[in-house]
Formats: structure tokens, sequence, C-alpha cells
């Protein structure tokens, strides 16, 4: 590990009521490291975690949202530095995607098909806790 400090990222499982009303999770596309995951970045100085989500996924997604409950927080080490990623779940309100140098594409899948394009098992696993919580609720597939 490096002397420098930990990195400080958020995001979310962004969702939305999909055709017939089926439950469908937008994954984003990052061609920097050709993998696919769930909306996140780094915090700016200063910035609280849930708004730095809610910036990210208008960043990352084009997407205003709504946000819901918390979800678990990642920690990993990435480029030899700790980081954390808080997350939330958010309803998707409106927005359109923009391809971008950091986003190249977006998704929206159901969430076996989620799970399955996800790259990091972290996700996978953050995408279960999503799903798990939204059926203690009662409420598995609609939103």
């Amino acid at each position: 590990m490096t002397a420098e400090g930990p990195l400080y990222a958020a995001g979310c499982v962004l969702w939305r009521p999909g055709r017939g009303g089926d439950l469908e999770i937008a994954l984003v596309h990052r061609p920097k490291y050709d993998d696919w995951s769930h909306p996140k970045g780094k915090l700016k100085r200063g910035e609280g975690a849930l708004g730095g989500a809610l910036r990210e996924v208008r960043e990352e997604t084009g997407m205003e949202c709504e946000p819901g409950a918390a979800l678990p927080t990642a920690f990993y080490v990435a480029a030899g530095r700790p980081k954390e990623v808080r997350y939330w779940a958010a309803r998707a309100t409106g927005g359109a995607f923009v391809p971008s140098k950091e986003v190249d594409r977006m998704a929206w899948l159901p969430p076996e098909e989620a799970r399955e394009r996800l790259t990091e098992e972290r996700d996978k696993e953050l995408l279960d806790t999503f799903l798990a919580t939204r059926a203690a609720r009662g409420t598995p597939t609609s939103p």
C-alpha cells in the first residue's frame, strides 16, 4: 500500500419498471477497464456520499433518480489504495443516456441478465442484496 489515504466513491443500483412492469437494472460499460458495473465514481472534495452517488448516476447514465434504501458499502483495494464505495438503491425518474469517453454504453436489463453481465463479483453481490431487500418487502420483480 502507498502512504496515500483511502479513495472514497459512491454509486447506485439504478432501476426502473420495464415493459410489462418487470424490473430493469441499469449497467454501464467503462471502456478504460472494459467492464460492466453499476454507475459509481469518486467523490469530490467536501461532497457528501449520497450527493456524489446521484451526481455520478447523472454523469454516467444521463438519468435523474430518486434515492431509496442504503445498500452495503464495498471495501477493496484499487491501484494499491484502499477504496470505500457507498451505494444506494435508486429509481430512475427520467433522462437519456449519452455516450462519453468514460462510459460508452449503458444497458437496461432484467435482474438475471444484469447479474450475468456484471464483471466484478462484488457488484453481483450488491445486486443480490438489492433484490433480497425488495423481496423482503414483498416486491421481488416489480417496482
